[in-house]
């Protein structure tokens, strides 16, 4: 799970990782051969690849389109891409408001061969923190902004901040909702290695990778996940 991207490798901190880490990253996975998915290539599978993995960036941040998106083409990796729907060509005022986010235009020029589009919510709030209307509304909001600017979205769902109601009951409100907006897989943190096909679709765990993580840490995540020693 990656977020913002940037140049100067100073800046290269929690949410924002340089172009060069994030080179190095994919230059790994590349000479390494390992397999990059899609969540919609896994439809019909029954098994991947022991090195398999799947790339998530959260937010479409235009910093994503500037620097990322030129490393997948450079060694030909696929990603997914979430959206929060509210802010498309706006600037991502859940936080400090600094990074602008991609433009309709800009998400429909993506090469859809390597990049897929999901759904990041409307207005990227918390998940458990919405009632059962507040839910239905926010995927009524998706999918009225998806079909007004004619967006091809995968039916993918990556919770913002990580963030899902924790109860069983609650959880299973929103599942059912998930369910009935057509919703294949929705995507936690976690920080654990997945096992495919997944225990639980709509529990599917993420690795977090901070600006922080250098080659050797990253390569450390690939294998275990969270790092608890360093």
């Amino acid at each position: 799970m990656y977020h913002n991207v940037v140049e100067d490798e100073a800046k290269s901190l929690d949410l924002s990782i340089s172009i060069s880490k994030l080179e190095s990253h994919f230059k790994f996975l590349h000479e390494n051969n390992y397999t990059t998915f899609h969540f919609k290539d896994l439809e019909n599978l029954k098994g991947v690849p022991k090195k398999s993995v799947i790339l998530t960036f959260d937010d479409v941040t235009e910093c994503q389109l500037l620097y990322a998106v030129p490393l997948l083409e450079k060694y030909q990796l696929k990603a997914s891409f979430f959206i929060p729907f509210s802010f498309v060509g706006n600037f991502d005022y859940w936080i400090e408001g600094k990074e602008k986010i991609m433009s309709v235009e800009q998400l429909k020029k993506l090469d859809s061969n390597l990049i897929e589009l999901g759904y990041h919510s409307f207005e990227h709030r918390r998940y458990g923190s919405l009632s059962k209307e507040e839910l239905e509304v926010d995927f009524v909001k998706c999918n009225a902004f998806i079909k007004e600017n004619q967006l091809d979205i995968e039916p993918i769902l990556a919770y913002p901040f990580g963030n899902y109601p924790k109860s069983n009951n609650e959880f299973a409100v929103f599942e059912k909702i998930m369910q009935e907006n057509d919703i294949k897989y929705g995507l936690r943190i976690g920080n654990r290695v997945n096992n495919f096909p997944f225990k639980n679709d709509y529990l599917v765990k993420r690795i977090d990778i901070k600006g922080e993580d250098n080659l050797f840490r990253f390569r450390l995540k690939l294998k275990i996940g969270k790092l608890k020693l360093f």
